[in-house]
């Protein structure tokens, strides 16, 4: 495999545990450590680590060393505002659509995310988070929406790796509004699944303020 493919595994790899929030803010991003972790050679890591901060996924140390970026609370509400524009405008191309095999994607994330988070294995329920709004957007059929949402790097800046009575029911209720929105397509009920999306994300924001800063 070229030293090119390796370090876009590499890449691909830390992409996805950051914008999953299993590599939290503030955490250094060891050039060995991964490179052992994903069997790759440090150059690939150093690549990978080159194109993240390119990204502003990452942020270069005071003292030297990769770091994954810590956000602002004006962060957290753009993050918000722009996956309100941009996953309102896929939950109405997807209703337009009233493809059953595409809502049947969606539940089935449903099912991979409450599997997950009730056998406490957090990391996968958090990608299985990520991969509901990602398959929302690219069941959308819109390539130049798609490409926007996926340049602009968007964060799971809600939910967070534990057990406590606090994190699960973040879980509880990620999983409960998420169902309600593919319900709420299948019922054809635009308006509803619109007004669940909203309340989620804003969810989002106010608990990842509550929770970071």
């Amino acid at each position: 495999m070229k030293n090119d493919s390796l370090a876009y595994k590499v890449y691909v790899e830390l992409r996805k545990k950051i914008l999953s929030n299993q590599l939290v803010a503030g955490m250094r991003l060891k050039e060995d450590y991964w490179a052992n972790n994903l069997n790759v050679n440090r150059m690939a890591v150093r690549e990978a680590l080159t194109r993240l901060l390119g990204e502003k996924l990452i942020v270069f140390g005071k003292k030297g060393g990769y770091f994954v970026k810590s956000l602002t609370p004006e962060d957290v509400k753009e993050i918000r505002e722009v996956r309100e524009i941009l996953e309102l405008g896929a939950l109405r191309l997807v209703f337009q659509k009233n493809s059953k095999n595409d809502l049947k994607k969606l539940e089935e994330i449903c099912d991979d995310f409450t599997n997950m988070f009730k056998r406490e294995y957090f990391e996968g329920a958090c990608e299985a988070d990520v991969r509901f709004h990602e398959t929302l957007i690219d069941l959308s059929g819109n390539d130049k929406l798609k490409e926007i949402y996926y340049v602009s790097n968007i964060p799971l800046f809600h939910q967070k790796l534990g057990k406590s009575q606090v994190h699960m029911k973040d879980y509880e209720l990620t999983d409960k509004e998420h169902r309600q929105i593919v319900t709420s397509l299948q019922d054809g009920d635009l308006a509803k699944a619109e007004e669940t999306l909203i309340k989620h994300l804003l969810r989002g924001e106010m608990t990842a303020l509550d929770l970071s800063f």
